[in-house]
């Protein structure tokens, strides 16, 4: 008998350990439930984790939201955006879901090419699993401020080496910097930290490109890429409207299927009721509109 007691004492407690224990189950309603697994290693450094949301029911699987945490690309956490994930689950119930940690940059590193690396490093692990679950991956990438320009970067850029920019399918961008070369955005609080290790300048580049061009999505802008659905703050003092008239303007020249739209509150506002369901319905729409094309 004490015996016995000591085993599931022992399991009790592995299960309370991080690396214990990792697959849960997460129910969100009739008939809404997700297999969790947490901080899946999709590379060997330690902030390059995930956690990973499939649905139970793996038969009617539409594609992968990628979650990308916003903090000025050297803060933040997966963990920011975990509330706001559960709420899309509630109603995308068919999607895959991958909120990520990526390295932060500090003053010994750079936010480029690491933090779109990551991405794509992520993604590959997603893909492996999508051929296990044998459905075709289709990912939405949806990020917050520094997440949202690592996404629009990711799904626009052409330069970084990433192998699975062509299996994107939609990008979410909520209040994301679209053009770090403008003016306003060197009003930015953090921009002198930023300007100094954005590119990692050991990395070769294109020689007929500055390198003021390179991180700023709407440079990247043409024909192919991905559509996009955007959201900004009216009253937001971190990334102004002028950074949505510009990157709305590269999308019509281009001729890319977007919508934008804007929200009452400030750059933290958009998970705040009732911001996020207002944001949740007009992706929604979106991406049904996707669907029909």
């Amino acid at each position: 008998m004490y015996k016995s007691f000591i085993i599931i004492l022992c399991f009790l407690l592995m299960c309370a350990l991080p690396a214990g224990c990792k697959e849960k189950k997460v129910t969100l309603g009739k008939n809404i439930s997700f297999e969790k697994e947490e901080n899946i290693h999709y590379d060997n450094d330690a902030e390059q984790v995930m956690d990973l949301y499939i649905p139970e029911n793996r038969n009617s699987i539409k594609g992968i939201f990628v979650i990308i945490h916003g903090g000025g690309w050297r803060g933040g956490d997966k963990s920011n955006l975990t509330f706001f994930t559960l709420s899309m689950m509630k109603r995308f119930p068919d999607y895959v879901f991958a909120n990520m940690n990526y390295r932060l940059a500090t003053e010994h590193s750079f936010i480029l090419p690491n933090q779109t690396t990551d991405i794509d490093n992520a993604l590959d692990v997603l893909v492996k699993k999508s051929a296990e679950m044998k459905f075709k991956p289709e990912f939405i990438l949806l990020g917050n401020s520094a997440g949202a320009h690592l996404s629009m970067l990711y799904g626009y850029n052409r330069i970084f080496d990433d192998k699975h920019r062509t299996k994107v399918k939609a990008i979410v961008n909520i209040v994301g910097p679209a053009d770090l070369s403008s003016a306003d955005f060197r009003k930015y609080s953090d921009y002198s930290f930023v300007e100094k290790h954005m590119i990692d300048s050991s990395k070769p580049t294109p020689t007929d490109i500055t390198r003021s061009d390179i991180p700023s999505p709407v440079f990247w802008i043409n024909e192919t890429s991905p559509p996009t659905i955007s959201f900004y703050g009216n009253s937001d003092q971190v990334i102004p409207l002028s950074q949505m008239k510009k990157l709305d303007s590269a999308l019509v020249q281009n001729k890319i299927k977007h919508e934008t739209y804007e929200f009452n509150g400030g750059h933290l506002d958009w998970d705040k009721t009732p911001q996020d369901q207002f944001l949740i319905n007009k992706i929604d729409t979106f991406l049904k509109q996707l669907d029909k094309q």
